[in-house]
């Protein structure tokens, strides 16, 4: 068999499994009495969705949680055929389902729901990050450098996701077990506020934080990979570079200083 051979048959495959073709790309390229070859590409089918369903609950637990068991499996089978993966690594698969659910006509009495699904996947991908050893001693050079000439590194994993949405608010509620976990989500929403969540890995988990404009801002400007000095400029009056670098040496956030041209 060629390679190109095999290549057309494998993107039979994909077209008969991604686009319910029910088979038509497919039979021709298989010696298989059709009745087996049904009954094979039924299994295959359910198999596949089954593994969707997992690997996506597993990615996105607050989302899976807030539209239920059996609107999730629906929702990751619709993803599995509008976006299968392309890497055998499922995993690694759903970066675009935040997308995905804000497009959806039937979720859009729940708008709410894509940035909490982007806040889900940035957890995930901070689950699987990269380990990067804090270096404490790097932090001298803040003492006599100029700050337009140091960058601030932080640790693989970190992500900041701005959202009209009270969306730590609501993923704290599904990791309560407080009788009354969801009033301060009806609260939030009745408020009409947003939050700014701050996503690391601490040690071994992940947590989650929902920081105040001033350090949201600060944060941002390191991500876009600003020097101190002009991350300091984009920061807010109020904002208090002393506070929020203990705290960041504290929780674990900063990976070292580099030089701003590197």
């Amino acid at each position: 068999m060629t390679i190109q051979h095999e290549l057309e048959r494998q993107q039979a495959l994909l077209r008969t499994l991604w686009r319910d073709e029910a088979g038509t790309a497919l039979r021709g390229w298989l010696a298989t009495p059709p009745e087996r070859f049904e009954r094979g590409l039924r299994a295959y089918t359910a198999n596949a969705g089954a593994a969707a369903e997992r690997a996506l609950g597993a990615a996105f637990p607050t989302v899976a949680q807030l539209v239920g068991d059996d609107s999730f499996a629906a929702l990751a089978r619709a993803f599995w055929r509008a976006r299968p993966p392309l890497l055998g690594d499922l995993a690694q698969w759903g970066a675009e389902l935040p997308a995905f659910i804000a497009d959806s006509e039937q979720l859009a009495e729940e708008p709410y729901l894509a940035d909490v699904a982007r806040l889900d996947w940035a957890v995930h991908q901070a689950e699987g990050a990269a380990d990067a050893p804090a270096e404490p001693q790097a932090l001298q050079r803040l003492v006599d450098a100029d700050p337009s000439a140091l960058r601030l590194r932080l640790r693989p994993g970190c992500a900041l996701l701005a959202s009209p949405f009270p969306v730590v608010t609501i993923r704290a509620a599904h990791r309560s077990t407080e009788p009354d976990r969801f009033a301060p989500v009806r609260a939030a929403l009745a408020a009409g506020a947003g939050e700014t969540a701050w996503v690391w890995r601490q040690g071994w988990r992940v947590a989650v934080l929902a920081l105040v404009p001033a350090d949201a801002a600060f944060i941002a400007a390191l991500l876009a990979d600003l020097s101190l000095g002009a991350a300091l400029d984009a920061a807010p009056a109020e904002f208090d570079f002393g506070a929020w670098l203990t705290a960041a040496v504290q929780q674990g956030w900063l990976a070292g200083v580099a030089d701003a041209a590197s």
